[in-house]
C-alpha cells in the first residue's frame, strides 16, 4: 500500500485501491446528500456564473426522457468521437465508480481532477444558503472538467425530470427527448402528461428538439411545449438499419436513429462513415450486456424498461427462460417490473444488496409470489451466494431490477468496490 492510498473490499472480498484525497473529496460530496434532491435552477445558475461555465465555444446536446437516455448519449458521444470531435459526456447514475459520470473522449475523469474540482467547489460554496446539492455540484464538476479539457461538444444527460434539473441551466444547440414512461412519480407527477411536462421542460426558445415516438398523451405535451417555445420539432419514428449497432435490442436501433437526428438538427457535421463506426463501437454497460455466454446484465428499473428487456431477451434467446437475479429499489413499481419479467423467468434469486434504498428481499418475494405463486425462488444473503446458486443451474442468468444493483454486481465481477452509497440521480 502506497502513502495516501485507501484499500476497499468489494462484495466478493477483492481489493480495490483509491487515493485518500479523492476519497475525502467524495466523502464530502456524499454528505451533501443530506440536502436531498432540490429541483430548481437558482443554485446551479449561481454556481455556473461564479465558475464561468460552460465554456462559450462548447456546443451542448441535452438529453431527457425516461428510458434510453444513457444509450442515446453514449451513441452521440461515440459517433462524434469517430468523426474526430473532442467530446465531454455527462451521465448518471454511475455503476461502479463516481468517475464514470464525467468522461472526455471516452476516458473517465481522473481521481486527481475529481479531488481538485470538488475542493474548489467546496471552498466556493461553503457559506451558501441554500447549499448546492450532490447533483448540482456534480454537474458543475463535469462542466469544469470539460472546459479544462477543451471539449468541442458536450453531451448532458438529465438527472431527474428536465424542467428543473441542474443540466437545464445550460443552453444547448439541440434538445433530445427519449421515450417517456412512468418513473419517479413522487417527483415528476402521477400522470403521463405531468411527467412529460417535466421532461419537455428542457425545450428552450428557438432551440431545435428531437423526440422519440411517444405515447399520445406525452406527444401532445411535447408538441405544445415546442410550439410555445417556437422550437422546431422532429419526431423520429423509424429505426436506424443501415449498419450494425453494438448494443442489443430493436429499441437500440430506434435510439440510434434518435442520436443521428439530434446531430443533424444540432448542425453538427457528421459523415456516414463516422456514424457507422461510432455505432459499431458504442459501449454502454448494463444495457442487455452479455457478460459471458450465460450471464446478461441489464439495469431495467421501471415497467417500460423491464418490458423492453423481456422483448430483447426473446429476440436474442427465443423461448428460453432465465434464472433471474433480481433486486429493486423500494420506490419503484415492483409489481409492474415483475409482471414484465415473469414470462421469461424460470426461477428467481433475491439477494441482499448494499444500498439502503433496496426493497427488502422478503418483501420483494411477497410481490413475486402474488403474481407467480408457483415460480421457484430463493432469498440469499449476498450477491455472491445468488450468483453461485444461479451458476449451478443450467439456464442462462439475467441480472436486473436496478442500475444500482447492476453496478454492484459488475463491481463484484471485476474485483472492484462500488463507490459509496449510490445517489438517486
Amino acid at each position: 500500500m502506497t502513502p495516501g492510498e485507501i484499500i476497499l473490499l468489494n462484495t466478493f472480498g477483492t481489493v480495490a485501491r483509491t487515493s485518500s484525497a479523492y476519497q475525502d473529496a467524495l466523502a464530502w460530496l456524499y454528505r451533501t446528500q443530506c440536502f436531498g434532491i432540490k429541483l430548481g435552477l437558482e443554485n446551479i445558475q449561481g454556481l455556473l456564473r461564479e465558475l464561468s461555465l460552460p465554456a462559450p465555444e462548447q456546443r451542448v446536446i441535452h438529453v431527457a426522457g425516461t428510458n434510453g437516455k444513457g444509450s442515446v448519449c453514449a451513441m452521440i458521444d461515440s459517433i462524434c468521437r469517430a468523426q474526430g470531435y473532442r467530446t465531454g459526456l455527462f451521465t448518471s447514475p454511475h455503476l461502479v465508480t463516481y468517475r464514470e459520470r464525467i468522461r472526455v473522449n471516452g476516458e473517465m475523469i481522473s481521481q486527481e481532477r475529481v479531488a481538485e474540482g470538488l475542493t474548489m467547489i467546496r471552498d466556493l460554496i461553503k457559506d451558501w444558503e441554500p447549499h448546492p446539492t450532490f447533483f448540482e455540484i456534480t454537474t458543475a464538476l463535469g462542466l469544469i472538467h470539460f472546459k479544462q479539457c477543451d471539449c468541442e461538444l458536450v453531451i448532458l444527460e438529465t438527472g431527474l425530470g428536465g424542467r428543473l434539473d441542474a443540466t437545464n441551466a445550460v443552453r444547448p444547440v439541440v434538445s433530445v427527448i427519449t421515450p417517456i414512461g412512468y418513473d419517479h412519480q413522487s417527483w415528476l407527477g402521477n400522470t403521463l402528461e405531468e411527467i412529460a411536462g417535466e421532461k419537455a421542460g428542457i425545450i428552450q426558445p428557438h432551440i431545435p428538439v428531437v423526440s422519440a415516438e411517444q405515447e399520445p398523451a406525452a406527444a401532445k405535451v411535447i408538441q405544445a411545449r415546442a410550439a410555445d417555445r417556437e422550437a422546431p420539432l422532429q419526431i423520429v419514428t423509424e429505426p436506424y438499419t443501415k449498419t450494425p449497432v453494438a448494443l442489443n435490442g430493436a429499441h437500440q436501433k430506434k435510439n440510434a436513429a434518435l442520436a443521428i437526428a439530434a446531430l443533424q438538427c444540432g448542425g453538427i457535421g457528421i459523415n456516414p462513415n463516422s456514424i457507422a463506426r461510432g455505432l459499431r463501437k458504442v459501449d454502454w454497460p448494463a444495457r442487455f450486456e452479455c457478460w459471458d455466454n450465460r450471464t446478461i446484465i441489464d439495469g431495467a428499473h421501471n415497467p417500460a424498461g423491464a418490458k423492453t428487456l423481456a422483448e430483447t431477451w426473446r429476440e436474442k434467446f427465443g423461448d428460453e427462460r432465465a434464472t433471474i437475479i433480481l433486486a429493486v429499489l423500494r420506490d419503484k413499481d415492483v409489481a409492474g417490473i415483475w409482471r414484465a419479467l415473469a414470462p421469461i423467468a424460470e426461477s428467481v434469486m433475491l439477494p441482499k444488496i448494499q444500498t439502503e434504498r433496496a426493497l427488502p428481499a422478503d418483501t420483494l418475494a411477497e410481490t413475486i409470489l402474488a403474481i407467480t405463486p408457483k415460480l421457484p425462488f430463493s432469498i440469499t444473503a449476498s450477491i455472491a451466494e445468488a450468483f453461485d446458486q444461479a451458476q449451478a443451474k443450467p439456464s442462462r442468468i439475467l441480472v436486473t431490477g436496478s442500475l444500482h444493483f447492476a453496478g454492484e454486481f459488475i463491481a463484484a465481477l471485476k474485483g472492484q468496490a462500488a463507490s459509496f452509497e449510490e445517489c438517486g440521480q
